[in-house]
């Protein structure tokens, strides 16, 4: 019997509307190398709603959304030494890769041309790949990480994608460097993260928006040194050429040429947001003064690691908006229009039941 599937039962999509409702499926038994995980809490993430609605045309219907699990391990396998039954530990967007290649060699898994996603993915053995809108998940140990004991589960599950997205390029691209001037563009779930470990590094950041409704927020609530209004010519015309680097976490269509031109000669700008047009890039805005425009996807599983125990260090959590799986379409619709401060939450132990 220790071989058969495991009945699971989540809430998944399954056509174009993105309409979520109770799924049941089975999950793979725990294999020699696998932790099995109760799942208590998963964030929802922008790319959720993007996949759920194929905005990007590679929805694998039925799609179970969610990549920001945190929750307790109830079962390993006999070679598993990472883990123990009753830890808590964390699983985000990516639960497999080649292992072989240079990228995974290199611990950079999430740029893996063969990286195995959480949800809307198949698996080695040729299985859909069921996310965190379930009760429970099984993954191989390696794309697991201990969650440190004095942080609360339902505040770090979006740092599982949210906090290494930011995290992995600010430190690869040398935007964690103490006294740096790091600009934040967008004040969402990525971006206020963002601005957390920006301070943490002891930088100087600047939030950067489109209006001015967030700056008190920013200010006052998440520690930014300043507020930067991009539709105000005046305030970007006097910000000209003052930033090390810029992380851009919009994920909606936006003019990117008037935020190149805030960075210093040699900066750098990262693109971790994932709009649905392609963005417009003038050239010459790269050009003068050496500009460098790069993109990241979250981070492998060493930054991943490095970066929930810089968070417990330094008390890094994100702010979430706790809701129930039968909240989960309004929390679509809401996310879609980017009503929640700042990341929602689902409390799937309390609230998933098959009634």
């Amino acid at each position: 019997m220790e071989n058969q599937p495991q009945l699971t039962f989540g809430w998944g999509a399954r056509d174009a509307s993105g309409v979520l409702a109770p799924f049941s499926f089975s999950r793979r038994a725990t294999g020699d190398d696998d932790v099995t995980l109760k799942i208590l809490y998963c964030g929802i993430c922008h790319t959720d709603l993007h996949t759920i609605k194929n905005d990007w045309g590679n929805a694998m219907y039925p799609v179970v959304p969610g990549h920001e699990i945190t929750g307790t391990v109830i079962d390993v396998g006999r070679n598993v030494r990472k883990f123990k039954v009753g830890d808590k530990i964390g699983v985000g967007y990516m639960v497999g890769s080649c292992g072989s290649c240079e990228s995974c060699s290199e611990k950079y898994e999430n740029h893996c041309f063969k990286m195995i996603t959480t949800s809307n993915g198949v698996y080695h053995d040729g299985a859909p790949t069921y996310g965190g809108f379930s009760d429970m998940i099984v993954v191989n140990e390696h794309f697991a990480v201990h969650i440190p004991d004095n942080l609360p589960l339902e505040k770090t599950a979006p740092l599982l994608c949210a906090g290494v997205t930011v995290y992995s390029p600010m430190k690869h691209f040398g935007l964690n460097e103490p006294g740096k001037h790091l600009g934040v563009v967008g004040l969402g779930g990525l971006g206020h993260v963002a601005v957390k470990f920006g301070k943490a590094h002891g930088m100087k950041v600047t939030v950067i928006s489109t209006s001015q409704n967030k700056e008190q927020e920013a200010i006052q609530h998440l520690g930014a040194d300043s507020f930067l209004v991009s539709r105000d010519p005046d305030q970007m015309k006097a910000a000209t050429g003052t930033m090390d680097g810029i992380i851009d976490t919009v994920s909606a269509f936006h003019p990117i040429a008037p935020l190149l031109l805030l960075l210093k000669a040699r900066g750098k700008m990262i693109l971790v947001g994932a709009p649905n047009k392609p963005l417009e890039l003038p050239s010459f805005c790269l050009i003068q003064g050496g500009r460098m425009l790069a993109g990241g996807s979250v981070g492998g599983m060493k930054d991943t690691q490095e970066m929930i125990d810089f968070a417990g260090k330094h008390n890094i959590t994100a702010d979430v908006e706790v809701v129930g799986m039968d909240y989960v379409n309004t929390a679509m619709v809401r996310l879609d229009k980017g009503d929640v401060r700042y990341r929602f939450v689902i409390d799937v132990a309390n609230t998933l039941t098959t009634a």
